[in-house]
């Protein structure tokens, strides 16, 4: 099997560079590409990534920003890899603990994997950011009868053709949340895999607001009125696992 890596990028030049040289490092257990897409960023965030030569990155400038949600939309158009993941440019995550989550697709456990984020005094951005995405997951497990513990997080491993068939809308941070609403509402239950992060300050460049969270809670309602709560399991896809 391929795995396509998808990093938007909006103003990261600061971390940008040593994210793509962690990425790049990296020993995968399958071939990999990355699709790099700047999303009208205003620093050398273009400059950055043009320079990159290296082979398997394919790098695509959005002639203005749009928001995360359209950013990784173009990236899955250009993915040619069977399984994709969504990793920020931020450092916020950290890229070598990726095919940790690619194992249990490998050892054919499951085909939607999520990075589950543990908060801690040393990694939260603040208590009520805490909180706030708590609070989302609580939201999400009740109107879905699911049990989902980082309905927010970025790493969201599954099929590429999985990611196209939800056709997300959301543009900007509310992605995440449609993401995760559409797939339990079609009967996809993610298996979590406990990963380490460590938030950023509004000073480091922190983007999310709690304006994020109240726009994710409409989307989880929304999805979960149009869509409803599928009891029958999910259609099969076809395994790509080595």
């Amino acid at each position: 099997m391929k795995l396509s890596i998808l990093t938007p990028i909006y103003n990261e030049g600061k971390t940008l560079q040593k994210v793509i040289d962690r990425l790049l490092s990296i020993e995968f257990p399958t071939e990999v590409e990355f699709v790099m897409v700047d999303d009208g960023s205003k620093d050398d965030s273009a400059e950055i990534l043009d320079a990159i030569t290296d082979p398997r990155v394919t790098v695509f400038h959005q002639p203005k920003n749009a928001g995360k949600g359209a950013a990784i939309r173009k990236a899955a158009e250009l993915a040619t890899g069977e399984y994709m993941i969504i990793c920020d440019a931020d450092e916020e995550y950290r890229p070598q603990e990726i095919p940790m989550l690619l194992q249990p697709v490998l050892d054919g456990e499951a085909q939607v994997i999520y990075g589950t984020r543990t908060f801690g005094s040393h990694t939260s951005f603040s208590y009520w950011y805490v909180i706030g995405n708590r609070g989302v997951n609580l939201v999400a497990n009740i109107l879905f009868n699911a049990y989902v513990s980082d309905v927010e997080t970025c790493f969201k491993l599954m099929p590429t053709e999985l990611y196209r068939r939800l056709n997300i809308k959301e543009k900007g941070f509310g992605m995440e949340a449609e993401v995760t609403a559409k797939l339990l509402a079609r009967g996809y239950r993610p298996y979590e895999v406990p990963i380490s992060y460590k938030a950023r300050t509004r000073a480091e460049g922190k983007k999310i607001t709690a304006w994020d969270g109240v726009e994710a809670l409409w989307i989880l309602f929304k999805i979960r009125v149009r869509e409803g709560s599928r009891r029958r399991p999910p259609e099969p896809l076809e395994s790509h696992a080595a």
